[in-house]
């Protein structure tokens, strides 16, 4: 059975992120998965890392049990905003606080690490106010290169799924609720392809 860690990175009960990190949740379970939702602002931690990846910033108890969380998860899906071309504040104080090296991610003799994260699959549902064709050409898809590329890949999740939902800010409520009944269908296709087992290397840090 695929257990799912689902991660919401808005702190509104009522948003419209709320809705479709929720309405993916309850789909994962009837695709006959397991899931857990966490709501990241919740969490009562630093989000700043005070000495980079150095020792002496010990893991508060919240993170302690969202690191555990991630360690029994076959599946990883973040819902967020995007605020700045970028996630919220939380999410990158959950990243820059957790993942952090010989449990994420370690090198070796080469130049590339090695992603921690492996066998684990991942999904990102992010919103925006851009059109697609804006956050395209005068954004660089920044979003998509620096937290699925550049975070998630890096410490080895894969295979990542996205879904960036464009134009909030215009969207009606008939369609945003089409948007949040679509969830079932992403969280259908996640539990059906997420990973059997986890790799004991990684399971067991």
């Amino acid at each position: 059975m695929s257990h799912a860690l689902v991660l919401l990175g808005h702190a509104d009960p009522k948003s419209f992120n709320a809705a479709l990190a929720q309405a993916y949740t309850d789909a994962f379970r009837a695709a006959g998965g397991t899931a857990t939702l966490v709501t990241l602002s919740d969490l009562r931690f630093d989000p700043v890392l005070r000495h980079g990846h150095g020792d002496g910033q010990a893991l508060e108890p919240d993170l302690l049990a969202l690191r555990r969380a991630f360690e029994s998860a076959h599946h990883v899906a973040w819902f967020f905003p995007t605020y700045w071309a970028s996630p919220p504040a939380v999410v990158r104080g959950v990243v820059d606080r957790l993942f952090l090296p010989n449990w994420a991610f370690r090198y070796g003799s080469g130049p590339l690490p090695e992603g921690l994260m492996r066998g684990r699959s991942a999904r990102m549902v992010t919103t925006m106010d851009s059109p697609a064709l804006w956050y395209a050409f005068s954004h660089n898809r920044a979003i998509h290169g620096a937290f699925v590329s550049g975070t998630l890949r890096f410490v080895g999740f894969g295979p990542i799924r996205t879904r960036t939902i464009y134009g909030v800010r215009t969207l009606s409520q008939a369609s945003r609720e089409r948007w949040v009944r679509s969830m079932a269908e992403l969280a259908r296709v996640d539990c059906a392809k997420a990973p059997a087992q986890l790799l004991p290397a990684a399971a067991a840090l």
